[in-house]
Formats: C-alpha cells, structure tokens, sequence
C-alpha cells in the first residue's frame, strides 16, 4: 500500500552495551588545516552553537557490513570543521554498529534520539521498521540512507537521495533486457529478497523479455556451487548443446545476475570455478554487490567479471566529479582504510552530508540559527532551492511536487541509475549519463 505507515516498540534503554556499541566523535576544528579549494564550506568565522547528527552502518558481521559510511561521515566533519564548520556551526558525527540487526538497529535510532542528534545522515540498515518509529516519534529526519529498506521510501521523516534497491534492480532489467533472451536472478532468500524478481522482471518486460528464473539462496554462504548450478541450468546453458567455457563454448542471449551483498563475490568464486565445464553466459549484478574491488580480487579482466553488466546509482568511480570527495577523503580520513571511494555506501554518505549542509546553509540564509529536527525538516520540506550534488546526481529536492509515481515507494525523488561494464578488469561508464527508470518502476507488477 502507498504510503504506509509502520510502528514497533520502543528499544529498552538498558539494552546491553555490547548490542548498541556507540562511537562518538566530536572533531576539534583547531587541530585540522584546511582545503580551501574544496566547494560547499561557508568559511563563516562566527562560531554557533554545534550541530549534532548519527551515522550508523553494520560493521564486523556475517551478512553485508557498510564500515565506510560511518568513517566517510567522520572525515566528512574533520574537513568542515577545519573550516570553522558549516555557517559557522561545528558539526559532530556519532556513529553506531548497527550489526544488521533489528533491535540494534532500533537501539542505534533511539540512542541517536537521546544524544541529541537532530538528524540521522547516510546510514545503511535493512530494519526500517525498527529504526524509524524511534525517529519518527521525535520527529528526526532521516536524510540520504543508503535504500535498504521500504521505509526509506516510505515515511514522510525520510529523505533518500537515490531510489533505493528499486531502481537499480529495475535499471538491471532494463540494462540486461538488450542482450539477454533468458535471465536468471540469484539472490538471498530473505523478506528483502523477495522483492528483488518483480522489480528486475519489470525492467526485462520494458525491453519485451520473459520474467527472470528467481535462484533463492542464503545470504550468508561461503559458497554457492548449488546456486550456480541451478541458474546455468535455468538460463539454458548447456555443454551438450554449446561446449563448454574452457573449449571457447557460449551460450548466445543466456544471462546470469547476482545481488547477494557482501556474498556476491563468494557466489562469483564459485561460479569462475564451476563455468568451465559450462558454456559462458552473460553475468551482471548492481552496485554494491559488485564493485571495482571484488573484479580485480577475482582475477580482473581474465576474472568472471569482465563484461559484466553492472547498474549503479552514481557516475562511474573513476569520475572527475567525485573529485572533491576523495580529496576529503586523502586529506581527512587519515589512510582510514575502511573507506572506499569506489563504494556506494561512502558515495551515499558523501552526498548525504551535502544535503545537510545545503539545508544548513538555507537555514542561515533566513537568519535560522537554532538547528533542530524541526527545522531541517521544515527546510528539507520546503525545498526553497534544490541541492546540487555536483551532478553526481540530479538536483535533489523533497516537496510533494518531486515525489514520483512509484508504487510502494512513494518517497523517491530520483529515479535514475548510471550503466556500467567491466571492460579490461574496469568497472567504467556503458553509456553517458543518468537512465531514468522512473516509467518502469510505475509500471512493476508486484504479483510478478
């Protein structure tokens, strides 16, 4: 249903530490030099009151772990403040292991609530159900999640810069939907996963093609040999019709697409070792489950990677307008190797944090010094100017004009996806610019 709400209970404030472990970190502006030809700091010398705000992710666990977001919003506030913060406003991060858990999602959300933080800032967790009753009580904006969860795109306190899992695994279906006669789709065997098919089998049916073979498997394996089989099997691959891999067999419009979190590259170790006595298909997957990093650990371009159809939110790594971020991230991150620039968990974080800033700016720009929850929605909400991101995407707004048509997602503002090829054990651009999905994902059927 469009626009539903959910509750849950209210996490117990005498939750045992070690399930809502919370790093707090108040950056000293006077410790750190400045970056002066970086955009977007005011520079303003008048020091105000701070502004406090939470980012949490999963960290150390055995499903997907997102470290880097809550590190890119750390070094995010060490380059602000190394410019006397934002208007003049110092801004302090805390950060929470969210450990894909519901109740210590719900824990991180009430402990952000109860340290003050007046907003919830490029986070990821699957459990929105869980996090955003505490929010929501509160009335504490949840600005930029990473779009794990239905939530996100639910909930009148939550704006997502991206549209979520929907849109890049619509923009997946459209992507494979030129080339692929018969897709199979592995992915976990979760509630989020079963909502993966409807939305790739309606970017296939964009481009006439029959709905994707749905592969459950476990989102935590360490390998995926019977996942593998099965999706060969499903998409025809067939050594006795086409050879196999090793002799230089293919199997023509067969494609396999994978979206397993931190898992795809056990699944993708799997498959490199059982597609030699199989014909090639065509692999693909999203980013996130795939990036730069797991084709070159995975052998690159003589890797099962190269070739692979990959749909991302955000220009290609290796874009000249994430220039200004990962100069952050070399001068502010202090070689914290938890941070990828290639992630789309720290891309997120980085444009979360712009969008705060933009808001604290309008803010100052009406003589509002007093951040709070309250205002920062009341900015986010009137939307006096759209946040430009630098293009990483469109210019982001949140008024009830900006909201799209999308069934179940009634909260996404932006709708569009970048495609992507490994090309030479490179993750680089398909095609120019951004791919509007927006009309697919009006159109999904959920009974699909």
């Amino acid at each position: 249903m469009t626009g539903r709400r959910r509750s849950s209970p209210r996490p117990s404030s005498h939750a045992p530490a070690a399930g809502a472990a919370v790093a707090c970190t108040a950056v000293i502006a006077s410790l750190l030099s400045g970056c002066g030809s970086l955009p977007g700091a005011s520079g303003d010398s008048g020091e105000k009151d701070p502004v406090t705000v939470m980012t949490w992710a999963p960290e150390d666990t055995k499903a997907t772990n997102m470290p880097g977001m809550p590190a890119m919003a750390q070094a995010y506030a060490r380059w602000v403040n190394s410019q006397g913060g934002i208007r003049g406003h110092h801004l302090r991060v805390l950060t929470c292991n969210e450990r894909n858990d519901s109740v210590s999602a719900a824990q991180c959300a009430q402990r952000a609530v109860d340290r003050g933080a007046v907003a919830v800032v490029g986070s990821y967790s699957q459990f929105g159900r869980s996090f955003m009753s505490p929010l929501e009580v509160k009335g504490v904006p949840f600005i930029g999640g990473y779009g794990a969860s239905d939530e996100e795109f639910e909930s009148p306190l939550s704006y997502p810069v991206n549209g979520g899992q929907a849109s890049l695994l619509a923009g997946n279906g459209r992507q494979l939907a030129r080339d692929c006669r018969r897709v199979a789709l592995v992915r976990p065997d979760t509630i989020v996963g079963d909502t993966m098919p409807s939305l790739l089998n309606s970017g296939l049916e964009s481009g006439s093609r029959d709905p994707a073979k749905d592969i459950k498997a476990p989102d935590d394996a360490t390998d995926y040999a019977s996942a593998v089989n099965r999706s060969l099997d499903a998409v025809g691959a067939d050594p006795v019709v086409y050879g196999t891999s090793k002799a230089g067999g293919k199997a023509p419009g067969s494609c396999v697409t994978a979206s397993l979190g931190d898992h795809t590259d056990a699944f993708f170790d799997s498959f490199r070792r059982l597609q030699e006595d199989s014909p090639r298909v065509r692999v693909a997957s999203v980013l996130g489950s795939v990036g730069q990093a797991l084709v070159t650990r995975t052998g690159g371009k003589s890797g099962p990677l190269e070739g692979a159809d990959i749909t991302g939110w955000y220009p290609a790594a290796g874009d000249s307008r994430w220039a200004p971020m990962r100069k952050v991230i070399n001068d502010f991150a202090f070689n914290d190797n938890r941070i990828d620039p290639a992630d789309q968990g720290a891309q997120t974080t980085w444009i979360a944090y712009t969008v705060l800033r933009s808001m604290i700016e309008q803010l100052d720009d009406q003589g509002i010094e007093d951040i709070t929850p309250h205002s920062l929605q009341t900015a986010l909400d009137r939307g006096d100017r759209a946040v430009d991101t630098g293009g990483l995407t469109p210019k982001l707004r949140w008024r009830e004009d900006d909201m799209l048509a999308v069934q179940d997602y009634p909260r996404i503002v932006n709708g569009t996806v970048t495609y992507q090829v490994v090309r030479d054990g490179e993750l680089v651009s398909a095609q120019h610019g951004f791919v509007n999905v927006t009309k697919t994902l009006e159109r999904r059927r959920t009974d699909s």
